[in-house]
């Protein structure tokens, strides 16, 4: 083939219309993917590799997925372009319910499953049912039933599936359901924890674009990629089916999720709605120092239990390390000299690796003295996140986790249940990077956060690293925060927690107070820091009153 051939522009175009994908005869892949279930293999719809210069147009065209499935993998892809496509899935595995009744004396809730749902009751037992899948829900998020907002004040809640009855077609008793805070014609999504797949896996591409790609249902995340740079989605949504679509529920985890990636990673005019966690999630991994072998070599290991199996660093990848209890980086950056896998079979998941650094390691960087965390700088991306949409989803809006350049600009975050923007870091539980250097929160609109609790939501902007042993930090994790122009419309008292921060400016911003809820929050201050310095707080209002902040 000659270079012309080579690096030709290729376009695939379907006919708009709908296409059903069924796991039957179906491609079967083996797939590491980050903060997913680890089953495998996985049965995947369609199978994108290693492709150059090519455009795949769906011209609007629905992707209907049955049973379970990966959608679609994006993998070893150089400038390839998805657009005009929706994602669906035939029959969900969140089992949407109505309360019918809720009799608080006798402890017994009736509800009636959506028409799409089918189920069935063993041993009284209620189980979600779809094409080679049985699911017993165990948790719930519950939805008002004209606006689709998550209910205030009931965050995750038990579900009722154990000793039912069937009082006719599609109507179940629960004889032992007690939660007062639930009223007749609220909605439920019952869940369990599963999330084996994302809508889209994109994993070692390079210069990808997703413009006006919509995923309407996943059980993992909506996006998912991992080890890819330069990323660019545009109109990418993950969202219900307009305004009369019935159900209430859109992924079973996050909306889009960025795990080691580097270049850039940009997200414009999206619309990310009613999933079961965050819009966005950029991080890296940390992994844990087992043992020091020599003067430049470690043995360290993947330890979160849904990020394992793939690469983690490559020759030549700069490398800094943290003291996991207190988050301050020690000793001084290093470079990959070899990476080795370190596995009994050559098919097990990569866990584990023999790393050796281009110089000699400084002496306190040795698992033997205190619990160490390797964060790979170099894949690390810079982010804009600007004119997207957040509303009526669990959890959290954004979480933001690398040290390169962030601009999150003209976002509406509505109603996001918990914290809108999270900056956080944590080498203890999650073991996902890292500090956040330099960022730039500028004219968001931020309506209701804070309705529900949820895990690092201690304001409407929540900078919040897992710091086990604050007392004894003498660093600082974030620095570079920028907080200005932004309108905050709220019901309660906290705009802005941080803790371990050199360097924050909050200026400038609007805040208008309403009634729409109870205030309830345990935090009863606008402005809440723990080990800060170098702060600016200025020309902030609150209903047209300058903001007071004392130390």
């Amino acid at each position: 083939m000659n270079k012309s051939n080579k690096d030709a522009k290729i376009l695939f175009k379907f006919k708009k219309g709908r296409y059903d994908f069924h796991p039957e005869n179906a491609l079967k892949k083996v797939y590491y993917i980050s903060n997913h279930d680890q089953d495998n293999p996985k049965t995947v719809g369609l199978a994108l590799e290693n492709l150059k210069n090519v455009s795949i147009d769906g011209e609007g065209a629905d992707f209907i997925f049955h049973g379970r499935m990966l959608p679609i993998a994006l993998i070893g892809n150089e400038n390839l372009t998805l657009k005009n496509i929706h994602i669906d899935f035939k029959q969900p595995q969140i089992c949407q319910v109505k309360i019918l009744e809720n009799n608080i004396e006798e402890g017994t809730i009736t509800f009636e499953t959506a028409p799409w749902v089918t189920y069935t009751i063993k041993d009284s037992v209620f189980y979600n049912t779809g094409k080679d899948w049985q699911l017993r829900p165990s948790a719930g998020i519950v939805f008002e039933e004209k606006t689709k907002r998550i209910v205030y004040n009931t965050s995750d809640i038990a579900v009722g599936t154990g000793k039912v009855v069937e009082l006719s077609k599609g109507v179940i008793k629960s004889l032992n359901w007690k939660n007062s805070k639930l009223k007749a014609g609220m909605v439920i999504a019952m869940r369990t924890w599963q999330r084996p797949n994302p809508g889209i896996f994109l994993h070692k591409g390079k210069n990808i674009k997703l413009n006006n790609v919509t995923v309407h249902y996943s059980e993992g995340m909506g996006l998912l990629a991992q080890l890819s740079e330069d990323i660019y989605l545009d109109g990418f949504n993950v969202s219900l089916r307009g305004d009369k679509d019935p159900r209430y529920f859109t992924a079973q985890a996050d909306a889009t999720h960025f795990s080691s990636c580097k270049g850039v990673i940009i997200s414009n005019n999206g619309l990310y709605e009613n999933m079961m966690d965050d819009a966005i999630n950029i991080h890296g991994t940390y992994l844990k120092a087992i043992k020091k072998l020599n003067d430049n070599t470690l043995i360290a290991k993947y330890m979160h239990g849904q990020a394992y199996g793939f690469d983690w660093g490559y020759v030549g990848d700069s490398v800094q390390f943290v003291q996991s209890k207190t988050m301050e980086l020690i000793g001084k950056p290093n470079s990959i000299s070899s990476i080795e896998i370190i596995s009994e079979k050559p098919e097990d998941p990569i866990r584990q690796f023999k790393i050796t650094f281009s110089k000699n390691l400084d002496s306190q960087i040795d698992p033997a003295l205190m619990d160490i965390g390797l964060e790979n700088f170099t894949w690390t991306p810079k982010v804009e996140f600007a004119h997207n949409t957040i509303r009526n989803n669990r959890a959290r809006g954004a979480l933001f986790s690398t040290p390169q350049k962030t601009v999150v600009t003209n976002n509406l975050f509505d109603h996001t249940s918990g914290t809108a923007i999270l900056l956080c870091g944590d080498c203890n539980g999650w073991y996902e990077t890292g500090s956040t250097r330099d960022i730039l929160i500028k004219n968001n609109v931020f309506i209701n956060a804070l309705t529900n609790q949820f895990q690092f939501t201690n304001a409407v902007i929540s900078i919040y690293p897992e710091i086990p042993d604050l007392k004894n930090q003498q660093k600082y994790f974030h620095s570079g925060i920028k907080i200005q122009n932004n309108t905050f419309k709220t019901f309660d008292k906290p705009l802005l927690y941080a803790k371990s921060v050199d360097g924050i400016i909050f200026s400038n911003n609007k805040i208008t107070t309403n009634s729409d809820y109870p205030a309830f929050h345990w935090n009863k201050k606008e402005i809440f820091f723990e080990r800060v310095i170098n702060e600016v707080i200025k020309n902030n209002t609150i209903d047209g009153i300058l903001l007071e902040y004392k130390k």
